[in-house]
């Protein structure tokens, strides 16, 4: 196998497939024929992001007159479980000026990436509308907020943060009527669910359940379910949420009742 007439140098943070398109755009082919030419066996290379043999790594070194440990970086290391929970195997996010120069980088498939670490435009969703003109500027403020937090809890070193993280995302998929798992959401191709659980994170900093007590007492029959069924593992949260709601109604009295009729 002949060397590409062309090469390109990686960039910080860019993936392997990233890389790969534009060194095949470099040579005036997709990404498909570059593959085919390197002689690796996949159609996209979005599948060696996360995993390249040694093998690969050579082919592909060769080909751009690199050495196999500059493609090897370019693949994501190895992660904690919380980690790789939390990391896109697809892209699900990119920003919009730097997706003009064909780059992909790392960063974008963290599920608590919000900003581009490049040019600091805020990342948008791959798939479906993104809704920009509808979304209050509170509502940006407060997912950024929950997405730093993200961060701290995936890459602290016990459970505990990432597990009151997920347990804000779970109460605000219920209030979306949103199904599966957490991790997932916060992964969300639409823009909408993805801030709002992002900001459930921030929310649940300071006073979770009393935010959760207000907001249960606000909602619909359908999204009571829903939020039931998110915590039918956790009955003393519930039950907390619900002793605080009473509570509260009871301290508002008939006119504050009334006023919401």
């Amino acid at each position: 196998m002949k060397p590409l007439p062309k090469t390109v140098a990686p960039l910080p943070d860019e993936l392997l497939s990233g890389w790969l398109s534009r060194l095949a755009a470099a040579n005036y082919c997709d990404d498909a024929e570059l593959l085919a030419h390197i002689e690796v066996n996949i159609t996209h290379g979005t599948a060696l992001d996360f995993s390249s043999d040694a093998a690969t790594a050579e082919k592909i070194a060769n080909a751009a007159r690199v050495a196999p440990d500059v493609v090897q970086a370019l693949v994501f290391p190895a992660m904690t479980p919380r980690e790789a929970s939390l990391t896109a195997q697809m892209p699900f996010q990119h920003c919009l000026q730097c997706s003009r120069e064909d780059l992909s980088l790392r960063h974008w498939r963290r599920a608590w990436a919000f900003d581009c670490q490049v040019c600091g435009t805020r990342l948008v969703q791959t798939l479906g509308k993104t809704g920009d003109e509808q979304v209050s500027e509170k509502l940006i403020y407060r997912a950024r907020r929950g997405a730093g937090m993200l961060e701290c809890a995936a890459r602290s070193q016990g459970p505990r943060q990432l597990r009151r993280a997920m347990r804000a995302v779970t109460f605000a998929m219920s209030l979306k009527g949103c199904l599966g798992d957490p991790s997932f959401a916060v992964q969300n191709p639409r823009s909408e669910v993805r801030l709002f659980c992002l900001a459930a994170i921030a929310a649940a900093r300071s006073q979770p359940l009393a935010k959760a007590a207000i907001v249960s007492k606000s909602i619909d029959d359908y999204a009571r379910v829903a939020l039931l069924r998110a915590f039918e593992k956790e009955p003393r949260l519930l039950a907390a949420v619900d002793h605080i709601a009473q509570r509260r109604a009871r301290s508002a009295g008939p006119m504050t009742a009334a006023s919401h009729n």
